[in-house]
């Protein structure tokens, strides 16, 4: 339950040597540097939000080329890009890298540029088919579609709607006769016509074609349809030639991936140190470092800075007034809930650490969702092959994930062992299915089996959810005693934990809770009446101590009285518990009449095959949607219940000055 205790760091140093000194506290990553001291005429910070801009236009053009390259190639992915393992270099390699800035940096903006001509040249390309599309259906007319007759002829090219015969056109014009009309093409939707009379009925001829809806083409060009067709797919070919050349240039960048994906991450390493220098105080001559760093790395790296830089190192302890970033401080079987409680907020001031608490309950909490040792073991066995395999290399957080999935698989286990849960009741289909066994279940229970007593699993859950809220209100105490506030501890924890254990041990000697639950708990006489006792003098408490704050006596009754009616807060607290038996229940019932189907097919010469197909894909969507509600109502009674009695986080996470890189890990050389 403990943080890392952190202390204050000032630096005086050279600003000869602020480019070493920077380097050297990015690569050790133990101070979070922080603006606590004021400028004053000599001592000034320096304005570097056009370098921070220069920087992060930097990572949006690679950004945008990266996604680019990804749409034109698939990345090959391996196992450890999809685990988000980085790829180790050495500071040597990161330091050379400014050789190769300008070319990367090129190679994203010509990847840029490339893509921007692929989708001109595509829409050239679109242009020039739209136009190809309307030629088609004049490719037989062999005059230019602009041709408007000669000195004794008028001629009318264009379209009428539908499809239309020589007769009915003719019928039309046929008092405008002598003329000529010739069909073109012809679809459903339109027909394409020619047609050619004198020009004394001109006009009457084209009023007649417009009562009939005749329409003008939306091409017109000197040269017949053919010859335009033509000329236009022998564009189309330049354009597609000049498209697929951009994409081989394209796709060629492929091998400059990681070249890019380095820049980003150089990028974000030159922000982060554009941002600690801001924070700065500098003179002519001399900078000044301020912020917050953990007392186990203070001595290591004052005797680093030291040894070789001319300068002076001054650590001191805390103000009361500093709002002091939060390190945690847990073992291996806590520490994977850190993002966990990260999740709801870290740890507020004055407040402890529940991780480790937490964890005690989460696992466990988990299991017993989960509850089936087949689930469980699978889980488990998975989780520990990753980390067996690729441990070493993984990320904090990565590696921490399938450590908590591990722990919670092996808890899963140990409660399918308990319940008697073994992929369902697979065991026992199997044996009675394929091999006659009458006696089941093959594997009995070590406890109970929650579907045959349901009511016995209600009780024991709402037992342990009894027990988690007593925790929680314990941990409220405890964090009064650090503050030394011993007064709030009688009033606040003492009396309700006097009132709640009168009231559960008052409602166990009822008949009627007795008989509800399924439970013969014996009470005594004495017992019922001391519990009596006690619930009544530690509810006066609770009324007479809750308001302590208001100097109006009424206001401190009335509030005493609304903090006692947050007893029928516990009682839904402990009603919430009730979804350990929900998803236990679920979990094995699903379980089991995937089994039952799996069953009625297992007859006939291709039975066994189809009752594995059924098992194994039935069993992978309940382990995949079991498991997603068991984290996701762990988390709840995490977040709701337990953290409800004590705990309101707002905390500042510890964010030392480092390279906190996406893609590549950097060795330190030293």
């Amino acid at each position: 339950m403990a943080l890392q205790k952190m202390q204050r760091i000032y630096i005086y140093a050279l600003k000869k040597d602020k480019e070493q000194i920077l380097g050297l506290l990015q690569r050790r990553g133990v101070i979070e540097i922080r603006s606590m001291l004021k400028e004053d005429k000599v001592f000034r910070r320096a304005d570097v939000s056009q370098n921070v801009e220069s920087s992060e236009k930097t990572v949006a053009t690679v950004t945008h080329a990266l996604e680019i390259l990804n749409s034109y190639v698939k990345e090959n992915k391996s196992i450890t890009s999809l685990l988000q393992v980085k790829k180790e270099i050495s500071e040597q390699v990161y330091e050379s890298f400014g050789e190769k800035y300008e070319s990367v940096t090129g190679i994203a903006k010509r990847i840029i540029s490339l893509s921007k001509e692929i989708a001109e040249e595509k829409a050239e390309l679109v242009r020039l088919q739209t136009q190809a599309e309307i030629l088609k259906p004049w490719v037989n007319l062999d005059i230019p579609i602009n041709f408007k007759g000669t000195k004794y002829t008028a001629a009318f090219i264009g379209t009428l709607p539908r499809a239309r015969t020589l007769e009915e056109i003719y019928a039309e014009l046929a008092q405008y006769m002598p003329l000529d009309v010739e069909i073109i093409s012809a679809t459903k939707e339109q027909t394409c016509i020619f047609v050619l009379c004198l020009n004394t009925y001109k006009d009457k001829v084209f009023e007649k074609l417009r009562s009939m809806d005749f329409a003008l083409p939306s091409v017109s060009n000197d040269r017949s349809p053919a010859e335009q067709l033509r000329e236009l797919e022998r564009q189309i070919e330049k354009v597609n030639e000049r498209v697929n050349s951009l994409l081989e240039e394209i796709r060629a960048y492929d091998k400059d991936r990681n070249d890019l994906y380095f820049l980003l991450d150089y990028e974000n390493i030159l922000i982060e140190k554009y941002e600690a220098i801001g924070k700065l105080l500098q003179s002519k001559n001399v900078f000044i470092i301020t912020g917050f760093i953990p007392e186990k790395d203070a001595k290591q790296l004052e005797n680093e800075l030291t040894a070789r830089f001319n300068l002076v190192v001054e650590i001191t302890e805390p103000k009361k007034k500093d709002d002091i970033p939060v390190l945690y401080k847990n073992n291996g079987f806590s520490e994977p809930l850190e993002e966990t409680v990260n999740s709801f907020s870290p740890p507020g001031k004055g407040e402890v650490d529940p991780t480790m608490v937490m964890s005690l309950f989460y696992y466990m909490l988990f299991g017993l969702m989960f509850s089936d040792a087949g689930y469980g073991f699978i889980l488990a066995l998975g989780c520990a092959a990753v980390l067996l395999k690729y441990g070493k290399i993984l990320e904090r957080s990565m590696k921490n994930t399938f450590k908590m999935y591990l722990y919670c698989g092996i808890a899963t286990v140990f409660w399918g062992v308990v319940f008697g849960s073994y992929f369902g009741d697979l065991f026992d289909v199997v044996a009675t299915t394929f091999f006659g066994v009458e006696d089941v279940p093959v594997i009995p229970p070590l406890w109970i089996n929650p579907v045959e007593k349901p009511m016995l699993m209600l009780t024991f859950c709402m037992a342990v959810g009894i027990i988690h809220l007593l925790t929680g209100l314990a941990m409220k105490g405890y964090q009064m005693a650090r503050q030394k506030d011993y007064k709030g501890i009688i009033y606040d924890v003492v009396f309700w934990y006097v009132l709640l254990i009168s009231c559960i041990i008052l409602l166990l000697s009822m008949d009627m809770i007795k008989d509800i639950f399924g439970i013969n708990v014996y009470i005594s006489d004495m017992a019922v009446k001391i519990a009596s006792i006690l619930a009544i003098v530690s509810a006066v408490g609770i009324i007479l101590t809750n308001g302590r704050e208001s100097k109006n006596p009424f206001k401190r009754f009335l509030k005493g009285l609304y903090a006692l009616y947050g007893i029928s807060g516990y009682l839904s607290d402990v009603l919430s518990y009730s979804r350990l038996l929900a998803l236990g229940l679920a979990t094995g019932v699903i379980g089991s009449v995937i089994n039952k189907m799996a069953a009625m097919t297992a007859k006939g010469f291709l039975g066994p095959v189809l009752f594995t197909i059924i098992v194994i894909i039935g069993h992978a969507l309940n382990i995949g949607i079991n498991a997603l509600g068991a984290y996701v109502h762990t988390n709840r009674l995490q977040y709701v219940e337990f953290f409800g009695k004590f705990y309101e986080g707002g905390g500042k996470l510890f964010k030392p000055f480092g390279m906190h890189t996406k893609y590549f890990k950097i060795k330190d050389a030293n």
